[in-house]
């Protein structure tokens, strides 16, 4: 089996208590707690209550990928099964062209569809020849020919959920196939698994991967059925918590709360997977978008568009390449915010948070409610100490909206709308009389 040791990032300083082991998916284990410098004068004791990191790094996969969330586009939420190679290069053709290739969405990640039905006469994966007459090798060296890196799909289960051979049994086989393609993603599915446990579906997979000596970010897609945040950290580089996504608001939301449950999971190396981005596919309004981009963003979730890039809006374009918050997603201190309270009605009008590199807060105001609310973050309740002075920025107006707020924050926010902010508190700390 190759060797693959962890990958140094100097600049992680949050991130020096991992120990690398000599094995190629070694175990690593914490010196220091990672939240250690979030202490007072700035932060309450309930910070890290609040934050709870206790499972961070506890288990991660050390082939030096997945640092940061996956960032690119998949096929399957507007295209399903109707894909083919032209669709595919127009696309990162498209990639480049937007300038969201230069903003970190590198992966064009190909969904199921793609093989034909059944395998060769030498038990191999054959690409459909009416979609993929030049083969994925050709794919994969006109995608690497533009900067950017190639996705597939399987199953590890006897079929692909579209009835196309899955890998179970077929791993080592499956997985040198890819790696001669030139494949830098899998994402592996859970149809048709015989009821074998996910538990011993996946590693096989993992082994296979790594023992090809190529290096692939390895994407579980289990569809949190056996709760993969508690054991994948040191199977794959992603693992799906929920079901799929559809485009609307009640899915949306219903799979934002079921991936929070698992915020302590996550960090560099493994990200819990709340499914990809709908933002573009016209399921929801403008302001359903923009709440699902700031969710996931803040959610250190994987940002994989899933609209017709050849075809993007302006308006989707905005979302999608807001900077300022690709970089809370991209943040290198890799902690999951979550969702600290809420008021209102049924608890609608939400207040979300995370620490970030540079003792700063990613706070989002998400009103779920009909109208429109004012939603209030008090320092207490995010862990600040309450006489502390607060310089806050929007990240949608991209700018400050306050230079030195103490004790609390408010603001109107329109129904279903999120608006998200930077809270970089004052080093100096002041008392409340």
């Amino acid at each position: 089996m190759a060797k693959k040791q962890r990958q140094s990032n100097s600049f992680l300083l949050h991130l020096a208590f991992f120990l690398c082991a000599s094995s190629s998916f070694s175990v690593s284990s914490r010196t220091l707690p990672l939240l250690h410098s979030f202490e007072k004068p700035i932060f309450r004791s309930n910070f890290h209550t609040i934050y709870d990191t206790s499972k961070y790094g506890v288990f991660q996969l050390s082939n030096g990928l997945a640092q940061t969330p996956q960032m690119g586009w998949n096929s399957w939420n507007f295209f399903a099964c109707k894909i083919n190679e032209t669709v595919i290069k127009e696309t990162a053709d498209a990639l480049v062209s937007t300038g969201l290739a230069d903003l970190g969405y590198v992966y064009v990640n190909i969904d199921d569809c793609w093989s034909k039905a059944t395998r060769d006469s030498k038990g191999q994966l054959v690409p459909d020849p009416k979609t993929f007459p030049s083969g994925i090798k050709a794919l994969a060296d006109y995608i690497h020919g533009k900067g950017l890196k190639i996705g597939i799909y399987s199953d590890a289960g006897a079929f692909t959920c579209q009835v196309r051979p899955g890998s179970l049994f077929h791993e080592d086989d499956d997985a040198d196939l890819f790696a001669s393609w030139g494949i830098d993603y899998l994402k592996y599915d859970n149809c048709y698994n015989l009821g074998i446990p996910p538990k011993k579906r996946y590693p096989p997979m993992r082994d296979a991967l790594n023992a090809t000596g190529r290096t692939i970010f390895y994407s579980l897609c289990e569809w949190g059925v056996d709760d993969p945040a508690l054991w994948a950290g040191k199977v794959g580089n992603s693992w799906r918590t929920t079901e799929d996504i559809n485009d609307s608001w009640a899915s949306m939301t219903t799979i934002a709360d079921l991936n929070d449950k698992w915020a302590a999971y996550a960090g560099p190396g493994g990200w819990n997977d709340p499914d990809m981005l709908e933002v573009g596919n016209g399921g929801m309004t403008y302001e359903e978008y923009r709440a699902h981009f700031s969710i996931w963003a803040l959610m250190k979730a994987p940002l994989l568009i899933g609209c017709d890039i050849r075809n993007i809006t302006a308006e989707t374009l905005e979302i999608v390449s807001n900077k300022e918050i690709i970089a809370i997603n991209q943040d290198p201190l890799g902690v999951q915010g979550r969702k600290v309270y809420a008021t209102g009605k049924d608890g609608c009008a939400e207040v979300w948070a995370g620490p970030l590199s540079g003792h700063r807060l990613v706070v989002a105001f998400w009103n779920r409610c009909s109208k429109v609310a004012t939603i209030t973050a008090s320092w207490t309740a995010i862990g600040l100490e309450s006489g502390i002075q607060v310089s806050i920025r929007d990240l949608w107006q991209h700018k400050v909206v306050a230079a030195d707020a103490v004790s609390s924050f408010s603001a109107q926010v329109n129904a279903h709308d999120c608006q998200l902010y930077i809270f970089t508190p004052s080093t100096i700390y002041y008392s409340v009389v």
